[in-house]
């Protein structure tokens, strides 16, 4: 079975920002990179709980598209304090964007099918 294209890209985000935000400062694991990965996982996590639970896929397809927003505020936090470099943040935001329109995609179909 084939999974669907936003779990593999979400899966190989969640991988990059696992590893990157490892290689932060000591003194900001706990604080921004703890708050990105946090909210990398949620994200995954919503959209399995969207899949599971189709009676409220709307409103966690709509609360994931908000932890997505922040996930990209915070690496450009983390890029305006050095924790990121120009083509780290480049090529986190194109994979964000990337699951935005995916994830955009999905709440349409929703919104239409509903």
């Amino acid at each position: 079975m084939k999974e669907s294209p936003i779990f593999t890209k979400t899966y190989d985000m969640v991988n990059w920002v696992s590893n990157h935000v490892s290689r932060f400062p000591k003194s900001e694991r706990f604080r921004l990179a703890k708050r990105i990965e946090d909210h990398v996982f949620d994200f995954h996590a919503a959209l399995i709980h969207a899949v599971r639970n189709p009676e409220s896929r709307i409103e966690t397809l709509e609360q994931a598209d908000e932890i997505l927003y922040r996930i990209k505020v915070y690496f450009r936090l983390a890029k305006d304090r050095g924790f990121t470099s120009q083509k780290q943040y480049q090529f986190i935001v194109g994979q964000l964007v990337e699951i935005g329109k995916l994830l955009g995609g999905w709440i349409n179909k929703t919104r239409l099918s509903s």
